[in-house]
């Protein structure tokens, strides 16, 4: 069986030397980093399982960091867990929302460390192996959906786009219908060709064939406007990244 790969990205020598010592007498396999430069390099050429970054590191912070990896740490389902001093609602907040799966707050014990990986470890694993048993969609397959007391054949490409509402998704389609299914945005995201559909905001998958306008807000922020929906969404900084990716 491989070993599972550690990253630590951590400026403190002492604390990060401890570290690798304690994860690799567990087994594990480690790498480290000093500052945010060496920390990106170094996930691209170790390919970690899991990443464990502090936050108050020179040259590019962790939430610099985690904005540049973000995309591939969703792509291959690699945890990231922040080590930090900071306990600002505030600031787990801001992690989260980039994409962090969970804070250790400094000090901490070598239990708590050693359960915070394994169990973010475990749940790598359960949704790779949830992956391979999901159904994916082309996008000119049809799907039954309940349309108020109708079921409809409807085609994928129709999906105009998804909204997360705990615990339902909201599905509006092309002809203005739209119905609730009681399915996770995730697994929605898993299902839907890629080549068509991006997620634009924790809680908003759209179809890219029916945007007709962006407009910019600031720095890595816009607002997207689709095919007669009077309302736009917004284009989330978690997810500029990729979507900028795919229209580039």
């Amino acid at each position: 069986m491989n070993k599972k790969k550690i990253l630590i990205v951590e400026d403190d020598l002492t604390l990060q030397n401890n570290i690798k010592e304690i994860l690799e007498e567990e087994g594990y396999d480690v790498s480290t980093a000093s500052d945010g430069v060496s920390g990106i390099a170094s996930f691209y050429s170790y390919k970690p399982d899991l990443v464990l970054c502090d936050i108050a590191i020179p040259k590019k912070d962790g939430y610099q960091l985690l904005t540049e990896i973000s995309d591939d740490l969703r792509d291959k389902s690699i945890a990231f867990i922040f080590l930090t001093a900071k306990v600002e609602k505030d600031d787990i907040r801001k992690g989260m929302l980039l994409g962090a799966d969970d804070y250790i707050f400094k000090p901490f014990s070598i239990d708590d460390l050693l359960a915070s990986i394994k169990l973010r470890l475990e749940k790598v694993e359960t949704k790779e192996s949830k992956k391979e048993t999901v159904k994916h969609y082309n996008i000119d397959d049809k799907i039954i959906f309940k349309i108020g007391s109708k079921t409809e054949l409807i085609e994928v490409r129709d999906i105009k786009f998804l909204r997360a509402e705990s615990p339902y998704v909201y599905i509006k389609f092309s002809d203005g219908k739209s119905t609730l299914i009681r399915e996770s945005l995730e697994l929605w995201e898993e299902k839907l060709p890629e080549k068509n559909f991006v997620r634009i905001h924790r809680s908003v998958i759209v179809n890219t064939d029916y945007i007709r306008k962006l407009e910019k807000l600031g720095v890595s922020s816009y607002l997207i406007k689709l095919e007669n929906e009077e309302e736009p969404f917004i284009l989330s900084r978690r997810f500029f990244h990729k979507f900028k990716k795919k229209f580039s």
